[in-house]
């Protein structure tokens, strides 16, 4: 049995190689839960927007998927991420009673008036595309688009858009979750056939099938990486603490920035602890930029 990986062992700028990562995270004492991957994308943004100091952020499926757990709600921990240095907040969701909970938090939000939150409520796959059509996010700005589907609902022309948009710039990052566990089991009981072409963008959907999980989520990623022309696209492993430590997602994170990978690697260990003081930070991003 591998010895764990102890706090004073860790850099959490060091990022692992790719092939070796998700065997490097099974060894930490502190994997991340499902219950906690709002809070990764939450951290994250904290890290990143240090370094931006500005930002667009699009949710394409962002109701709560646990109403009564708000501590889940990847939008309501982004809104509220301080400093706000991300103004502008494109939420989506087609569900009505989402939607309504959408607005609850958008009003809860009105004194912040640095903050602009758009919400849609129709199907993201088509919404996205006339949004983006008007062209209101700058070339310039730091975009992150989350996809937090259930299995199948963000087609793969979605993506296109997404990764297409900016001409000029580094693209939009995408975090998008890939279904793990239950994949296989939602796939064999769909009847609707296009849905699934949809979502994969071709017919070739059907060789996914009864592979192993981590092995669909590095062909998930090549195929981002050969198609869109990111930079980086990394399978990040997120566990269940009830199903014996199973994997339940791989978040897909595909970025241009030469240190987001290193910034999410960082976030992962983070996550569930206090957020570090924003001086401590500025120094240590200070510290590793120079040292490489």
């Amino acid at each position: 049995m591998r010895p764990r990986i102890s706090e004073s062992q860790l850099k959490l700028f060091d990022l692992p190689p790719q092939s070796k990562l998700e065997a490097y995270l099974k060894q930490l004492g502190h994997p991340l839960w499902t219950e906690n991957k709002a809070r990764l994308i939450a951290r994250y943004l904290y890290y990143f927007v240090l370094v931006t100091k500005h930002g667009s952020y699009i949710d394409g499926f962002a109701g709560p998927q646990k109403p009564d757990k708000p501590e889940t709600w990847s939008a309501k921990l982004v809104i509220g991420n301080e400093p706000c240095w991300l103004r502008h907040f494109y939420l989506f969701e087609k569900d009505r009673n989402q939607y309504e909970r959408l607005q609850t938090l958008k009003e809860s939000q009105k004194l912040e008036l640095q903050k602009k939150i758009h919400l849609y409520h129709g199907d993201f796959n088509s919404e996205v595309s006339r949004i983006l059509a008007g062209h209101p996010i700058g070339e310039k700005e730091a975009t992150f688009c989350l996809l937090d589907q259930r299995t199948f609902e963000c087609h793969w022309s979605t993506l296109r858009t997404l990764a297409t948009y900016k001409k000029e710039r580094m693209k939009i990052e995408l975090f998008y979750f890939l279904s793990a566990s239950w994949f296989d089991r939602a796939m064999s009981a769909s009847r609707d056939k296009d849905m699934l072409v949809a979502w994969w963008g071709n017919e070739d959907w059907v060789t996914l099938r009864r592979m192993k999980s981590s092995k669909r989520a590095y062909l998930f990623c090549d195929r981002v990486k050969s198609e869109f022309n990111y930079a980086s696209v990394i399978p990040w492993p997120i566990y269940d603490r009830k199903e014996g430590g199973r994997v339940m997602y791989h978040m897909i994170h595909a970025t241009d920035h030469s240190k987001a990978q290193n910034l999410m690697y960082r976030a992962y260990h983070t996550a569930v602890r206090p957020k570090e003081p924003m001086e401590q930070l500025r120094f240590e991003f200070e510290q590793w930029s120079a040292q490489r």
